[in-house]
């Protein structure tokens, strides 16, 4: 009996083996930026055989798993991974992943946390978590703000279409929320570059006076913004640590993104 059960473990073992393999390729093809790639490419690139991809290759073309051009002999993913990546997404919920980073956050700085989603030219609010300060700032949700005014807004902006964005700009009028708001085009556009550059927005009484906020965009597989993650806090305390805040910020709207597929074609 124990050399039965040693074989049975043993073939257990390499069952599993074999599952993990094939789903190192998977996961291979859906990162690689690449639109397929070939058996050897494949076996390089994972440190194993070329007849272990093969072999591997030719049960996930069973299942529709990948697909292969007959010509190049190259293979990309298939239909049913596509399925299986667009039934995830259909049941991932905004709110639900950002609400542990939003509660980190409050924590971690003391100071409100909040998500926005897009909603035609405005931005609204659609969740929060407030610190355990006194004095602190309380955003009211499902309140529309305008794509130009605040940290929030201007990090859904910038991460929109160029066509998109020309068209904000030519089509709305930049009223003023406060004296600081931004509502030259020209500077607003030189902004934006530069919060697609560093990857964040900041605000200094732009929406509200008195308030201060970094905000940064959540990006799903297409790279397409989906909501904002932001901080906001008093003027006077929240200008001497606007650094930190944005590296925190931006660390946890990366780690949102990643759950809507953003940043796999990255991946080595």
């Amino acid at each position: 009996m124990p050399g039965v059960v040693a074989e049975a473990e043993e073939s257990t073992s390499k069952s599993i083996a074999a599952v993990e393999r094939a789903m190192d390729v998977l996961l291979l093809l859906g990162r690689s930026g690449r639109p397929d790639m070939g058996v050897t490419e494949i076996a390089q690139e994972l440190g194993i055989t070329k007849g272990a991809v093969h072999r591997i290759l030719t049960a996930l073309r069973s299942r529709r798993l990948v697909t292969a051009d007959p010509t190049t002999r190259r293979y990309a993913l298939g239909p049913a991974a596509v399925a299986l990546g667009r039934a995830y997404l259909a049941r991932t919920d905004l709110r639900m992943l950002a609400a542990p980073e939003l509660r980190a956050l409050a924590s971690e700085c003391d100071e409100t946390a909040t998500l926005s989603v897009r909603r035609g030219d405005t931005r609204l609010y659609v969740d929060q978590v407030l610190p355990a300060s006194e004095l602190r700032i309380e955003v009211s949700l499902g309140t529309p703000y305008p794509l130009h005014a605040g940290a929030s807004s201007k990090a859904i902006l910038a991460f929109l279409p160029d066509d998109e964005i020309d068209a904000y700009l030519a089509q709305s009028r930049l009223a003023a929320l406060t004296e600081r708001t931004v509502t030259n085009a020209a500077a607003l556009r030189k902004e934006i570059g530069l919060i697609r550059k560093r990857g964040y927005a900041t605000s200094v009484g732009e929406r509200q006076e008195g308030t201060a906020a970094v905000a940064a965009p959540v990006l799903d597989h297409d790279g397409c913004v989906i909501g904002v993650i932001s901080l906001a806090g008093p003027q006077f305390r929240f200008r001497q640590a606007v650094a930190e805040r944005a590296a925190r910020v931006t660390e946890a709207a990366a780690r949102v993104s990643a759950e809507f597929g953003h940043g796999l074609g990255d991946a080595d």
